[in-house]
């Protein structure tokens, strides 16, 4: 049959929905879904007809093929993922996940109506800030507090609250870049103020701030390098003697501590980070941190500070426009309260529990792992253990090597990139490192549940193929 003959005999989509599993299929799913599917299945064999790889025309094959097209539509583009790669604060996995004290809550406020805007002792409106601003307060020390959809965004509404029109002094060492090419220099210069820059890549002093202050000047910037480290030859200007300086000149101080933490992980073995508290403590007119990464709640950006500043920037009006919707705000008010008990927090907070979990505890869940790959697979792969590092991810700790142990698993009979691709178009979707010809799965980042589940996808790979 030459290719016109062939082409002759594509079913036409009104022959093809007259047929009884086409019309289960618009049962359900809807219909304009469908509709797609059918056309896109009837044009990809045309395609293939004309590029000589299709020889028969089939309805069967075709409503095949429509079938799956119309699953891969209807699947939804967001959706979970088991993250074996040992990066605790995966951005593009999510960040950190919740705790579930704080989904219950995400769920309870999304399903109905709730106290968002209202204050239930006086009947009238409230303000959305009163459900974060007072815990923040507690656990910083800071006069004032509020949130906002992004650190970002508290960069953006501290710098135009404060500098819009004026100058803000910045350190050349601090103009960092943060994730999709977001520069502070950028931010800054959407944000109104004039950036001026001070020192050099690794050195900033104390009299290049005081050389740079003029009339203008409206604000003292501060940005912790917290997805890099500059060493060797280096000098900053430490908090508390830039606040000293710009209560000298009437001129407020903001410190971008990026990521953010709220206690003290040196004390867990990692490397020790400034705290929002010791920031406020320092005197700093305003701090922002994020809300998700080290902290581990949802993305947001937190502000403390003086009350008379942090005031300001609740009045202007990018405020509004940054805001924090309802399930965000409700989780981030839970994962705000379990630091108020630290027993609680690490272990309910997934990042932090995952971030400080002993080394001893993965080597003998790597272990135990590794045994129920083996015992759910056969001999299909060579599975072991070995120590390996894990990463806080995030923008965070980019210095430090976090010991852990992996399963290493290598197949017997395919390549690792082909596991791999398995393993992530799967369902559920499981992503997992490479490493000298190697699938790497880091207990660290895995709940016990997830882990049994990579089993089963790796046993079910086997029978595949």
């Amino acid at each position: 049959m030459d290719t016109q003959e062939l082409l002759r005999t594509l079913p036409k989509v009104n022959r093809l929905l007259e047929r009884e599993d086409v019309a289960a299929l618009a049962l359900a799913h809807p219909r304009p879904l469908l509709l797609d599917a059918l056309r896109d299945a009837i044009e990809e064999t045309r395609d293939g007809i004309r590029h000589g790889q299709v020889d028969s025309v089939s309805e069967d094959d075709v409503v095949l093929r429509a079938t799956v097209l119309l699953a891969r539509a209807a699947h939804r583009s967001l959706h979970r993922v088991i993250n074996a790669t040992g990066i605790v604060v995966h951005t593009n996995l999510g960040r950190s996940p919740l705790s579930e004290v704080a989904v219950d809550a995400v769920v309870e406020v999304a399903r109905g109506y709730s106290t968002l805007e209202y204050d239930v002792e006086s009947g009238e409106r409230g303000s959305r800030h009163t459900h974060v601003e007072e815990l923040l307060k507690r656990l910083t020390g800071a006069e004032a507090a509020m949130a906002v959809n992004n650190n970002a965004a508290a960069v953006l509404l501290g710098i135009a609250g404060l500098a819009r029109g004026k100058e803000a002094i910045v350190s050349r060492g601090q103009l960092v870049e943060i994730g999709g090419s977001f520069r502070i220099s950028d931010i800054m210069r959407e944000s109104g103020a004039k950036m001026v820059e001070i020192g050099t890549t690794n050195k900033t002093h104390l009299h290049d701030y005081e050389s740079a202050l003029t009339p203008q000047t409206g604000l003292l910037l501060k940005v912790h390098s917290s997805n890099y480290r500059v060493v060797g030859f280096t000098e900053e200007v430490p908090l508390a003697d830039l606040v000293h300086l710009g209560a000298q000149h009437g001129v407020p101080v903001f410190e971008d501590q990026g990521s953010g933490v709220l206690i003290d992980l040196a004390r867990f073995g990692l490397p020790g980070e400034p705290t929002v508290l010791s920031a406020v403590a320092a005197g700093a007119d305003i701090v922002s941190a994020s809300g998700d990464k080290l902290i581990g709640g949802p993305q947001a950006g937190i502000l403390v500070g003086k009350w008379h500043t942090i005031q300001k920037l609740k009045k202007h009006p990018l405020a509004r426009a940054v805001r924090l919707d309802k399930m965000t705000l409700a989780a981030l008010e839970v994962t705000l309260r379990l630091y108020l008990d630290e027993k609680r927090l690490l272990a309910e907070v997934p990042t932090l529990r995952m971030l400080t979990i002993p080394a001893a505890e993965l080597e003998s869940r790597a272990n135990a792992f590794a045994a129920a790959v083996a015992a759910a697979c056969g001999d299909a792969y060579d599975v072991h253990t070995a120590p390996d590092v894990s990463r806080a991810g995030g923008g965070a700790l980019p210095m430090a090597d976090i010991p852990t142990t992996v399963v290493s698993v290598a197949s017997r009979t395919g390549s690792v990139v082909e596991l791999e691709q398995r393993l992530r178009l799967g369902e559920p979707t499981i992503v997992a490192r490479i490493k000298d010809g190697r699938l790497l799965l880091d207990p660290r980042t895995l709940t016990l549940a997830e882990e049994a589940e990579i089993a089963d996808a790796l046993a079910r790979a086997v029978r595949e193929a």
